[in-house]
């Protein structure tokens, strides 16, 4: 489903060039979950942000079924993000103030949908992420685990084929970790493709992990 090909990525600085990702080949089947581990500056962000289509490379392709989403411009790249790819970062960026169900509906406004299918998309979301019953509180009322649920229900909102994790445990205690990873699982049996980057081991003996790939100066190793 997805082939990276000869991918790099660099950038410019006053006195130096930095080498963000080195001649990255990788290649994703449809409906595999691998976890990308590398440590604070491995590039492991920057690669899942062009896969995203969030950032451009400095060179090579990233073939989504076929597509080099590298040649995107703006307009096709954030079509293909809004209708494509579900992303879960470590950051909240939820509006505390609103309600939950009032969170998930921005993803949806600019779609050409009736109310019935958004009310539909919104609780077919909360139900996956394990979080229905908070769907009328203010997201400031929410634990840190259920705002993660939060924005899994917001990064599978418009059911995109590929659900990129960047570091989503990072914020998280042991128990709320555990309640991600049944949440990962059931995507997975969902048929999407799911891509982690991360250093935390719980994923190390996840048996329903397809692949593990690491990462380490801009380069797999």
């Amino acid at each position: 489903m997805i082939n990276i090909e000869n991918l790099s990525k660099s950038f410019q600085t006053k006195t130096d060039t930095f080498h963000a990702l080195k001649n990255i080949n990788l290649k994703i089947k449809k409906g595999e979950l691998i976890v990308i581990y590398g440590e604070s500056g491995s590039g492991k962000s920057t690669l899942l942000s062009i896969i995203a289509s969030i950032m451009k490379p400095t060179s090579g392709k990233v073939l989504v079924e076929g597509e080099n989403i590298v040649s995107y411009s703006d307009i096709y790249a954030s079509e293909y993000r809004k209708n494509r790819v579900g992303f879960v970062t470590q950051s909240f960026h939820l509006f505390d103030e609103l309600t939950l169900h009032d969170n998930l509906l921005a993803p949806l406004v600019i779609q050409a949908l009736t109310k019935a299918q958004i009310e539909h998309n919104i609780d077919k979301a909360l139900l996956i992420a394990n979080i229905s019953h908070k769907k009328s509180q203010k997201v400031n009322t929410l634990s840190g685990g259920e705002k993660q649920r939060a924005i899994i229900a917001r990064a599978i909102i418009n059911n995109p084929h590929i659900v990129i994790c960047d570091e989503p445990t990072a914020n998280l205690d042991a128990d709320n970790s555990l309640v991600f990873i049944e949440t990962l699982k059931d995507l997975k049996a969902r048929g999407k493709t799911v891509i982690i980057s991360t250093h935390d081991p719980i994923f190390e003996a996840q048996e329903f992990v397809d692949k593990v790939i690491f990462i380490k100066d801009g380069s797999l190793v």
